[in-house]
């Protein structure tokens, strides 16, 4: 199946990054509402998947059969990759998507869930039995996340690039780092423009895009079709959408404020209470709620109890006084 960036879910170019323990269900609808191309689930472990027996909060989080959601698959195996991703098909996925990026030394290491995420780029005949394995599995687009390479020493995405896409990837992100350099420094999107030149799928420029100059400049540089933002989201499911309307000159989002950002807040925290339930609920959204506050200048007595409170109904209660200290900070 072909796939091209003027499709109805990958328009506009601007993506949201898988991120473990942010980008869940709850977070992705809530920037799809506000617009984006496409939103990526997080990195789902192929042979664990397979294995489980996933509850219903399980399996909706991957977001399967929603048309702006790819799933995205790690693996060390081809079998495990392959049966995962028949699996997802036959949920309903609409995109997979193969992570070949993820820097985490637990993904990476031998020792821990067995060399997969960017360690893939070390041995590069195996990451194509992967990625093989899965377009030969499944009738959906395949896509493939991935890094520069593993370090300074091997720089090889244009050559990974080129034998994904003729193994039948459809298209391809790169973060513009290596993976020894973790989240360290500042993203080289000059250095994408080697991926862009050695294929003709559509090639998404990732890393240290936090708003719209900075997508311009990665699109400038790397010469790819689009970007994928990650942690330049956290706290501001908005940004794609801005960033959409202004590289491409789509109606901008109204990007709330005052009564209307507390409801949105608000909003956010109790969905992430409906998905995991209230405790955990609680626990996980609390990283989102510090972003929220912090962005609006909270005060650090006000944060620290929301953020340390194990009632939901105080949490909400607080909400609006937290947002307005924000505002008159500001002012």
């Amino acid at each position: 199946m072909t796939l091209s960036l003027t499709d109805s879910h990958l328009s506009p170019p601007v993506f949201l990054a898988p991120l473990a323990g942010i980008t869940d269900l709850p977070f992705r609808n809530l920037v799809s509402r506000f617009g984006a191309g496409l939103v990526v689930s997080e990195m789902v472990a192929s042979q664990e998947m397979v294995q489980a027996k996933p509850g219903v909060r399980e399996k909706a989080e991957l977001g399967v059969g929603i048309e702006n959601t790819a799933v995205q698959l790690a693996g060390r195996e081809a079998h495990w990759m392959a049966e995962a991703a028949r699996k997802v098909e036959a949920d309903g996925a609409r995109i997979i998507d193969i992570n070949m990026g993820c820097p985490a030394k637990k993904v990476t290491s031998a020792s821990g869930s067995g060399a997969s995420g960017s360690a893939l780029m070390k041995d590069l005949d195996h990451a194509l039995s992967l990625i093989e394995a899965v377009v030969n599995a499944v009738g959906i687009p395949v896509t493939l996340k991935t890094r520069l390479g593993w370090d300074d020493t091997l720089l090889n995405a244009p050559e990974l690039a080129r034998r994904a896409e003729a193994a039948g990837v459809r298209m391809i992100t790169i973060h513009g780092r290596t993976r020894c350099q973790f989240y360290k420094g500042q993203a080289d999107w000059a250095a994408i423009r080697a991926v862009k030149e050695a294929v003709d799928i559509p090639v998404i420029a990732n890393g240290d895009i936090v708003d719209a100059g900075c997508a311009r400049e990665a699109l400038r540089l790397s010469g790819a079709d689009g970007v994928m933002i990650g942690r330049g989201a956290q706290g501001r499911p908005w940004l794609l959408a801005q960033v959409a309307a202004d590289l491409w000159g789509l109606p901008a989002p109204e990007v709330p404020e005052g009564a209307a950002l507390t409801d949105l807040v608000a909003g956010h925290y109790e969905e992430m209470l409906r998905f995991y339930g209230c405790e955990l609920g609680n626990r996980v959204a609390r990283k989102h709620l510090g972003w929220y506050l912090d962005d609006a200048g909270t005060g650090v007595a006000l944060r620290k109890r929301i953020l340390t409170s194990r009632d939901p109904d105080e949490v909400l209660r607080l909400l609006p006084q937290a947002m307005r200290d924000g505002e008159r900070a500001a002012a």
